[in-house]
């Protein structure tokens, strides 16, 4: 008998031990499978709901490519690539490199510049004719081999974020990151927490950070000398979010952008931290910020 209970005790806390451990073990999901587009979705300014339009976003080589190879000119063919679940507290993490030359008729300001939208509306409210969705922009840029140029930058297309504690409504916020010269691959993070803050993490260094993020900056917005965005193809839905003006975002899609010039995007990834906080769950995981209890499995 005291061997069975020894070894009941023993078992035990091996169970307890693995548990923690599993508890501690972080699920990062792919969200791009290397392979084709499967669950991302096509937006591209004038082109319906789905139409990948000159074949804007391509998979070559385990990557996910934005190329104009069959365009003559960029004619504001802006596009985005939603990827199909919202999120609202996550860890986000990928690798970009710009390379080669930009399309014809693209602006100077988009010479290798791309980025990534974060909680943005989804590819299905777009308008037909919009430009950006309303959203919190990531902003990759790279450098033009003269002069200093960060990446990871915030922009706010429809939208304002929070900087030392006053709202900001400058349209790009420049990070404190290094310049990244050439098509040399670069590693980029962002941790999101709802409607509270966003920090940008470029190759292990902390670069931006912000709260807030909130719809009524930028293009869409009832302050003065906001521009109107009808000239980026709102005409729709311009007084619905007029009418949203302040209202904190605290989830949404994340969506790749097609600005004119090639980019390449691999290895995304994200962590989500909204879980199941029941200690006595199967998937508990210590690291969730908010719980989802319809998540619990037991």
């Amino acid at each position: 008998m005291k061997t069975i209970s020894l070894l009941l005790i023993l078992l035990a806390i091996f169970t307890f031990s693995v548990n923690a451990q599993n508890s501690d073990t972080e699920d990062w999901i792919s969200l791009f499978n290397g392979v084709d587009l499967e669950g991302w979705t096509i937006k591209i300014t004038d082109s319906e709901l789905g139409v990948n339009l000159n074949e804007t976003f391509i998979v070559e080589d385990s990557m996910l490519r934005i190329r104009y190879n069959k365009y003559k000119s960029f004619n504001n063919n802006f596009g985005h690539l939603y990827y199909h679940t919202p999120f609202s507290y996550y860890k986000l993490s990928f690798d970009y490199r710009f390379v080669g030359e930009q399309l014809t008729g693209g602006a100077s300001w988009n010479v290798r510049n791309s980025g990534i939208m974060l909680h943005s509306q989804s590819a299905e409210s777009n308008e037909f004719g919009q430009h950006f969705p309303v959203s919190i922009e990531l902003q990759l840029l790279g450098g033009l081999e003269q002069g200093e140029r960060p990446t990871a930058n915030v922009c706010t297309p429809g939208t304002a974020v929070e900087t030392n504690g006053m709202v900001n409504y400058d349209h790009c916020i420049n990070s404190k990151s290094k310049t990244y010269n050439g098509d040399q691959w670069v590693h980029c993070e962002a941790i999101v927490m709802g409607g509270d803050y966003m920090t940008f993490i470029v190759e292990g260094d902390t670069v931006l950070h912000f709260k807030k993020p909130q719809i009524g900056g930028g293009f869409i917005s009832n302050k003065e000398g906001a521009v109107d965005w009808n000239n980026y193809g709102v005409e729709r839905d311009e007084e619905l979010w007029m009418a949203k003006d302040g209202e904190i975002l605290t989830k949404g899609y994340i969506a790749l952008q097609a600005e004119s010039h090639p980019i390449d995007f691999k290895n995304i990834k994200l962590l989500n931290l909204c879980g199941c906080k029941d200690p006595k769950a199967k998937n508990y995981k210590s690291y969730f910020i908010t719980n989802d209890q319809s998540k619990c499995k037991y």
